[in-house]
Order: structure tokens, then C-alpha cells, then sequence
């Protein structure tokens, strides 16, 4: 099988860079997200995988071979777009072949293909429709019929599932991951959506701003995302942000956020940094109404409270900072309208840089 490694990639259009020598290895059969926010510059890097861009400066290479003057079609990469791009005159049968017709593969071969591929794909029963006859969902799965029916060495998507409503993006989704397991065939797939990101991702690489700013497992990135940016873009809710500063005791080091005060343990990293501003990162994931062992008090102001049926979000001030809590509700919520304390466990608390935004790697341990 086939991985893909970009070596310092670097686009730009004229004087404006948008990719700024980014660095990334993809192993073989490995399923990779690349997400960020509109602008960050991942489909840019998809379509440069592709060869669809070309590359100002920097080595792409898929399978040990070096990539950047080499044509899109002798790449043996298939992507799947955001628009289908199916061929509305043609059948199902015909769209999903039409690679392989280009390429003068034999017609009995074609055929056995384009069979293997509709009983993956659960569209055998559609093979004489046209696209106009199909629901969002099934056109595609078209399109991923066109690209599996290849045998690429690597499957690239551009935000494939945008198009759809959130109950096809779900099913889609699964789809897409029961695919990758029995194909095992590298792929990449970029999204602006952090929710697809975690299901789908061996890997995620956040991007921002052209740069990568983090790359981990779904777990790595939304229990230690390393700066602010990372925090507030994994995770639904993203973590609250709570701006302070760093004080000193006998003791060691304490975290002042308004009223609340959370001891940290002491770290070189933290010493000699009396007023120095810092971001204290709490997930809504891991707050709790009820009082529970090791955890410490926050007093809050609740305004809000989201229902979402067996959780529901508390929308809350906390010293004029936006605070929200996610919390079960055990099939009632009338007991959540009285809520004034919230509780936390500082284990899982995260600590950055107010100025840099970066992690300072650093767990808080009691609350005061």
C-alpha cells in the first residue's frame, strides 16, 4: 500500500502565500482529516495532492515516488468531490465506468468492476437510473463508486458530504468508515466539520492560516490540544476560555480567574511568572452539576439552557465570560432552571498562554 508525504509544501498565487511549508506523513492505509476553518488552505493541499494545483516550492511523494511534475491522471489518486461532478446523461452503471472506459479496459472487465462496486456501495439496484433519479446520498455514492472502481493507491475528499442534510451526513459518514476499513486504501479527506473530523480520523491535522497547527489522534487533539486555536476548534462545544492570571503563594503557583482561584502544581515553566496572563481551558464535556470527589466549586449566573434530550447545555456567566457546561439530564431538565454551582475535576483542566495562545503543559490539581 501506498503513503504520501509532503516535505515543506508551499503555495502561492503571485505574492499571496497561502500553504507555508507544511510538513506531513500519511501512512499506508491510514485515514487522515485535514479540518480548519474556510481559508486555511486544505483544499488547496488536497488539490496539490491530486495535481490539480501545482506546487510553488517543496516534495510531494506518493509511494516513494516524487510527485510535482507529474500529471493528475498518471497519479493513480481518486477524488471524490463535493459537487458529485456525475455525468447526467449517463446511467449509474455508465458514470461509475466511465474511468475505466477512458483507460480502454475491457468491457467484460468493466462490467465485473462496475458489479463489485454497486454491491459495496448498495446501489446495484439503481445501475440503470440516471443521477436525476437519485437522492443526495445515492449520487454520492456514485461518485465513490467512479473512484473505488480505479483501485487507487490513495482516495482523496473534498468536503463530500456538504451538500447533504445532517441524517444522510450521519449515515454517510458511517458509510464512508465501513468503506475505508474493508478497502484499506490511504486516504485523505478535508472538512471544515471538527464533528466529521473525530468519527471519520485515524489522524486529524488541524490547519489555520496555511500552517498546521496540531496533528494527533481525535483523542490526543481534544484532550491536549496544544494552544488556543486547537481547543476552540475540536470539540462540540468547543472549551471554555477563561482569562486570568498566574499568582504565587507558599504553596506554588495559582491560577486567578475573577473570583476562582485553582491551584497548579508547581513546574518550572510556571515559576517566576507572577502576573503573567494565561487562558484557563475547561471542556463542557467535563463539567458536572453534582458534586463529585476531588472536584472544586465554580459559582455561576445560568442563562440559558439548551436541551438536546439526554444532555442538555447550561449557557452561563461567569465573572462576565461565557461559560457552558454539557450535562446529562436523565430524561428531566426541570432541575437544571435552579442551578448556581458547577463542579470540575482540575486533572482535567488545561492552562495556555494568554499572549502566545500555546499549551503551558501544565494540569491544575486542587481548587481553592
Amino acid at each position: 500500500m501506498s503513503g504520501v508525504v509532503l516535505n515543506k509544501i508551499v503555495k502561492k498565487y503571485g505574492a499571496l502565500q497561502v500553504v507555508h511549508g507544511i510538513d506531513l506523513k500519511i501512512d499506508p492505509k491510514e485515514f487522515v482529516v485535514l479540518v480548519g476553518p474556510s481559508g486555511c488552505g486544505k483544499s488547496t493541499t488536497l488539490r496539490m495532492i491530486a495535481g490539480l494545483e501545482s506546487i510553488t516550492a517543496g516534495t510531494l511523494a506518493v509511494d516513494d515516488r516524487v510527485m510535482n511534475k507529474v500529471a493528475p491522471k498518471d497519479r493513480d489518486v481518486a477524488m471524490v468531490f463535493q459537487n458529485y461532478a456525475l455525468y447526467p446523461h449517463l446511467n449509474v452503471a455508465d458514470n461509475i465506468a466511465f474511468g475505466l472506459k477512458i483507460r480502454k479496459v475491457p468491457k467484460a472487465e468493466i462490467r465485473q468492476s462496475v458489479q463489485e462496486v454497486a454491491e459495496i456501495l448498495g446501489l446495484t439496484d439503481y445501475l440503470a437510473r440516471r443521477p436525476s433519479d437519485l437522492s443526495g446520498g445515492q449520487r454520492q455514492r456514485v461518485a465513490m463508486g467512479r473512484a473505488i472502481v480505479r483501485h487507487p493507491k490513495v482516495f482523496l475528499f473534498d468536503e463530500p458530504l456538504s451538500n447533504l442534510d445532517a441524517k444522510l451526513r450521519t449515515q454517510m459518514r458511517a458509510e464512508i468508515k465501513r468503506l475505508h476499513k474493508r478497502l484499506g486504501v490511504t486516504s485523505i479527506y478535508v472538512t471544515h466539520d471538527q464533528v466529521e473530523a473525530m468519527t471519520l480520523a485515524d489522524r486529524i491535522v488541524v490547519m489555520n492560516e496555511g500552517r498546521i497547527e496540531q496533528i494527533g489522534t481525535p483523542m490526543e487533539l481534544f484532550n491536549n490540544p496544544a494552544n488556543r486555536f486547537v481547543a476552540g476548534f475540536i470539540g462540540s462545544p468547543p472549551m471554555n476560555q477563561l482569562h486570568g492570571f498566574l499568582e504565587a503563594d507558599d504553596a506554588g503557583p495559582v491560577a486567578q480567574i475573577g473570583r476562582l482561584k485553582v491551584r497548579l502544581p508547581k513546574s518550572e515553566v510556571l515559576e517566576n511568572q507572577n502576573g503573567k496572563p494565561v487562558v484557563l481551558g475547561i471542556r463542557p464535556e467535563h463539567v458536572t452539576v453534582d458534586e463529585v470527589p476531588g472536584s472544586f466549586p465554580i459559582r455561576i449566573n445560568l442563562d440559558l439552557v439548551e436541551t438536546l434530550g439526554s444532555e442538555a447545555l447550561l449557557h452561563t456567566d461567569l465573572d462576565g465570560m461565557t461559560f457552558v457546561a454539557r450535562v446529562e439530564t436523565l430524561g428531566e431538565i426541570s432541575h437544571l432552571s435552579g442551578v448556581d454551582t458547577l463542579h470540575v475535576k482540575p486533572d482535567l483542566l488545561k492552562l495556555f498562554d494568554a499572549e502566545t495562545g500555546r499549551s503551558l503543559s501544565v494540569d491544575a490539581r486542587t481548587g481553592t
